[in-house]
């Protein structure tokens, strides 16, 4: 759903160039901020075993406790997550972080019916599905640049930038990888910038997965809207990653599990 001019604009159709340069670079913040989710652990306690292994100092039981905590919640890093086959750890992308990103797309649905003229749903949406996707297909061994920026264009935006085969989409070196703060002022700032950039092809961000028919019909309701738009949300999130899996299973020859 896109919201509604106020003043009458002239219609632009967005080339493919301009999609596959917004999603490049859109591409070169989320791998970096995927990094960051992954890798933070600045007390050292993603392999405690939780056990105390021998020290019985407080320090030591706060930290077994913290250890425990993120094994339990199966974060990347742990040895819970080592032990994760790869359903298992695409389903975490999307169950757990992407679940908590819906709740800043279904926040607009707290106006109901005001959010639908309001393009900030859509641009929140789009954004969250796009760092979900690359962390499907890093699960599925999708790491090249170009691969994953296909990947975003063919889901998200039904375009296929693969017309010449072995083309690159972008020059890796006019955009270097950012080095984001492992902190949370510096993912907060990631990805407002991440959210600025996919903004420039706003008129694409409509052809995203979308809630289903009755989810969207709810969500006009105000404040009730909110909850409808989260659940409806969820729903188009896993399908993204279900049409994720099917991409990159049929283009790129990778077996696609069952999501």
């Amino acid at each position: 759903m896109t919201g509604v001019n106020l003043l009458p604009t002239p219609d632009v159709a967005i080339a493919d160039a301009d999609v596959a340069d917004a999603l490049s670079r859109a591409v070169r913040i989320i791998g970096p901020l995927l990094d960051v989710l992954w890798g933070t652990d600045p007390l050292q306690v993603k392999r405690r075993s939780g056990r105390g292994d021998g020290d019985s100092g407080p320090v030591h039981k706060v930290a077994d406790g913290i250890g425990r905590a993120l094994n339990a919640a199966e974060v990347p890093g742990t040895r819970a997550w080592d032990e994760l086959d790869t359903d298992a750890r695409i389903h975490w992308w999307v169950r757990r972080i992407g679940a908590l990103n819906t709740v800043a797309v279904a926040f607009p649905g707290f106006l109901g019916v005001l959010a639908n003229r309001l393009p900030i749903q859509d641009l929140l949406g789009f954004t969250n599905q796009a760092v979900i996707l690359c962390a499907v297909a890093r699960e599925l061994g999708v790491t090249d640049h170009d691969q994953q920026v296909r990947l975003l264009a063919a889901v998200l935006c039904g375009r296929d930038l693969s017309a010449a085969p072995g083309s690159r989409v972008s020059d890796p070196m006019s955009d270097p990888m950012p080095d984001i703060p492992r902190n949370p002022a510096g993912i907060a700032k990631a990805v407002w910038k991440l959210v600025g950039l996919l903004n420039a092809i706003s008129e694409e961000l409509a052809k995203r997965p979308h809630p289903r028919a009755p989810f969207r019909y709810l969500s006009m309701l105000p404040v009730v809207g909110a909850v409808a738009a989260y659940f409806g949300e969820i729903g188009a999130l896993q399908r993204a990653a279900g049409k994720g899996r099917k991409w990159i299973a049929g283009n790129l020859g990778q077996r696609a599990l069952q999501a």
